[in-house]
């Protein structure tokens, strides 16, 4: 019947009512077939007025019809760009099996469309959906606010999903407690460098803290091992400007020809050479600028007195070590009196082991000691 039809191009409606009337499973099953075939044959052009009225017939039948003729229906309209929209909305929404095909690959399913399914269906149709070949962010944001840690793995696993900024950031925090997130997430790549870094501190934090319960290991050597590695890793190739170049062979030659002693420091002080002395100490203490500014300017000196003591100087170098920097401190640098016999027997209290040990852990990248104590918090908690 419907293969002469062919032939005159011509559609018989009154049939396909005829067929949408008979209630068997075989019926509705040629029906959906034929409809199928009509939608897709590229020698044949529906007008507007026919597509209406094989969609709606379609719509009214799609959830009497048998599974398998849904699911062939879904796998056709999948591939589709010119599927009708409507009867793609119903069967994105039917059961997981027949939503599979069209959540994964369908172009006619815009954003609102996933959303909706997203947060009103299935753990399945959630799964499909991080599953398409491009994600927006929006669509990404909703998949992630599922919280359904599956569902953000395999989002996480889909390079095609772009995710925000801002997702992205939460993703590495949550990391921290879902393991699941870390292999996935350091891969991606459009994970920004920072975040890269954060991520490889977390997870040396994490190891480092399984190592140390099961096995006798010195922390502090475990530690050097863990940044050593993960400095590898994260290497940039940013370059210096020149002028710190310039700076840092001065401070280089001044280091190999007077070591960082307290000769050399005292001397830079009282030069006014700030800004050499925060260098030499940075590179000869091997301490960070913003610790070494905080160790200068701080009213007690307790900083000042642990590096200084590491470093092996005598109490007398401490204190003029310390006389200085309180006149380098700007503006209200000459305000706070020393008390050089409460200083001096505060510093030689001090023990060299302990504050070399303090020094070693003052050494350790800020990610990492910041992610360490997490780590050590949740142990205690």
């Amino acid at each position: 019947m419907f293969a002469e039809r062919e032939e005159n191009q011509d559609l018989n409606t009154e049939e396909l009512l005829r067929l949408a009337r008979n209630r068997s499973s075989a019926a509705r099953a040629q029906l959906s077939e034929i409809v199928s075939d009509l939608f897709f044959k590229t020698n044949r052009v529906l007008s507007e007025q026919e597509r209406a009225a094989m969609t709606d017939i379609l719509r009214q039948l799609i959830h009497d019809v048998e599974i398998s003729v849904r699911k062939h229906l879904a796998i056709r309209l999948s591939d589709e760009p010119e599927a009708p929209s409507e009867l793609v909305n119903i069967l994105a929404n039917d059961v997981a099996e027949i939503a599979h095909p069209i959540l994964t690959r369908s172009q006619v399913l815009q954003d609102p469309e996933l959303i909706e399914i997203i947060r009103n269906r299935s753990l399945e149709h959630q799964l499909a959906v991080a599953m398409r070949a491009t994600v927006s962010p929006t669509v990404c944001d909703v998949l992630v606010e599922t919280e359904n840690e599956t569902v953000i793995e395999s989002l996480l696993n889909n390079q095609g999903a772009e995710i925000a900024h801002e997702t992205m950031s939460y993703l590495v925090e949550q990391s921290q407690r879902v393991d699941a997130f870390q292999n996935p997430l350091v891969r991606r790549q459009d994970l920004p460098q920072e975040l890269a870094k954060r991520m490889y501190w977390w997870v040396s934090a994490a190891l480092r803290t399984e190592i140390l319960e099961k096995h006798e290991l010195d922390p502090n050597q475990l530690d050097d091992v863990m940044e050593s590695a993960v400095q590898a890793a994260v290497r940039s190739d940013d370059t210096v400007n020149k002028s710190g170049v310039a700076a840092s062979r001065l401070v280089s030659r001044l280091i190999t020809k007077h070591g960082c002693s307290a000769e050399l420091l005292i001397r830079l002080l009282k030069a006014g050479e700030v800004a050499l002395f925060e260098q030499v100490i940075e590179q000869g203490a091997e301490l960070r600028t913003p610790l070494i500014k905080r160790l200068i300017y701080e009213p007690g000196g307790e900083g000042l007195a642990i590096l200084c003591r590491a470093l092996d100087y005598s109490s007398q170098d401490f204190l003029a070590l310390m006389t200085l920097c309180r006149k380098s401190r700007p503006a209200q640098g000459g305000n706070y009196a020393i008390d050089r016999v409460s200083a001096e027997t505060v510093y030689e209290r001090i023990e060299k082991n302990s504050a070399q040990k303090v020094i070693d852990r003052w050494r350790r990248n800020p990610d990492y000691l910041d992610l360490l104590r997490q780590v050590e918090k949740l142990g205690t908690t």
